[in-house]
């Protein structure tokens, strides 16, 4: 594998991806799904928890979206390398908008418990099938010098939408809950009108490589075999699984910091800002020269900042932590998935895509679970210093059982190992 870290041979043009009209729809249509998702995710964590006081049921909606990532995503996947993408991502698009009217339903009728669940998964398992495609799509409408600034962008905007999304949701909120599921079904909606003007490079569609166990699981057998892709992987994996602090939020919101919905809005956006400014940053930035070094120290940070959050008693100093932890999170995304599509065939990048949504999207919702449950043992505060804590020591791990992840070079000029 090379590393070489030579200096580009012209000017970095932080908006190289942007000047792509393609690209241009394919953002913009991602930054309104994600902004009514978060919506969606603020209203659900409220008023659950508001309506049973029990920390589980922060869990079980972390559980139940992750069920059908962990199941879904590798036959998904290998579907998203088989059959055009883009109708793929319409399909599920549509498929979560029902879902998220049937949760205005039943949160203006107030239906029970149990139906909100079935809704929450009905919805995650149309996320799960589309995952893959969404992010194997990317390569197909920009070129692959274009395609970590695309990444970068692709941070940037969804966490431009999870600053407007937390916030926007707090103050509907305040007005109704069965207006925050309506306002993400049309967001999920507009999201996939814009994909008709999507052109794209090259076609995926029309492949017909046989369905099989042993194509089935390509993925897994190619990250296995690239060792810096199963460290950055592992690295988010466990970071995420300990350092989920996010699904907690509603009760350090009103148990803890004594916040109401307004307030509550700020603290899920906060991380959002700070990956948003730090996405600006990288964007505006020549490439890194020593990204995997970067990757490593950030992930170190971001177990830092989650231990303090969990110990602090103040709001200022809550959405300060909490804003450093979504700077921290975004060098390590914009690194992961830079390294995943470039080191990756355009024919694998489905299943690829999927082992990496399996590792990290199911992570995140598992370490929800994982919050919820710890919360209810030990307290909400000890789970979530643990979580920090439990960051640091994988970071430490990582370096030392891949130790190439240290010697990265820029990302655009590395090569698959042989």
């Amino acid at each position: 594998m090379t590393t070489s870290a030579t200096s580009p041979t012209r000017p970095h043009d932080p908006y190289s991806a942007l000047r792509d009209p393609g690209y241009r729809y394919f953002a913009i249509g991602w930054i309104i799904a994600q902004l009514g998702q978060q919506i969606q995710s603020v209203a659900i964590g409220w008023e659950l928890f508001n309506r049973t006081k029990d920390p589980l049921v922060l869990g079980w909606v972390g559980l139940l979206q992750a069920i059908p990532v962990m199941v879904l995503a590798l036959p998904a996947g290998q579907l998203s390398d088989r059959f055009d993408r883009r109708r793929i991502l319409l399909c599920t698009m549509l498929t979560a908008a029902c879902c998220s009217l049937a949760l205005a339903t039943l949160s203006h009728l107030h239906g029970p418990i149990w139906a909100y669940y079935i809704a929450l998964t009905a919805g995650a398992v149309s996320n799960a099938i589309g995952w893959p495609a969404r992010q194997s799509i990317v390569p197909q409408i920009v070129t692959p010098e274009n395609l970590p600034n695309a990444i970068t962008w692709n941070s940037t905007f969804f966490q431009l939408a999870s600053i407007i999304g937390p916030g926007v949701g707090g103050f509907v909120l305040v007005w109704s809950t069965t207006a925050s599921y309506l306002i993400t079904a049309i967001c999920l909606l507009g999201y996939a009108s814009l994909l008709g003007g999507v052109k794209l490079r090259t076609t995926n569609a029309g492949r017909r490589e046989p369905i099989t166990l042993h194509t089935l699981l390509a993925g897994i057998r190619f990250v296995y075999q690239q060792k810096i892709i199963l460290a950055t992987i592992t690295l988010d994996l466990v970071a995420v699984l300990l350092g989920g602090a996010t699904y907690l939020l509603p009760i350090f919101a009103t148990t803890i910091l004594h916040a109401g919905s307004v307030q509550y809005g700020w603290l899920r956006a906060a991380p959002a800002i700070g990956a948003m400014l730090m996405a600006l940053a990288l964007a505006h930035r020549p490439p890194m020269q020593r990204p995997g070094r970067a990757m490593l120290l950030a992930v170190a940070g971001f177990g830092v900042a989650t231990i303090i959050f969990g110990l602090s008693h103040n709001l200022w100093l809550s959405l300060i932590m909490l804003f450093l932890t979504g700077a921290f999170d975004n060098i390590s995304v914009v690194v992961r998935h830079t390294l995943l599509q470039l080191l990756t065939p355009d024919e694998m990048r489905g299943r690829v895509s999927a082992v990496n949504v399996v590792f990290i999207g199911a992570s995140n919702d598992l370490g929800g679970f994982e919050s919820g449950t710890t919360a209810r043992l030990w307290g909400p505060i000890t789970s979530v210093v643990v979580g920090g804590i439990g960051a640091v020591l994988t970071t430490l791990w990582v370096s030392f059982q891949w130790p190439q992840v240290r010697k990265i070079g820029v990302l655009h000029e590395v090569k698959p190992e042989e």
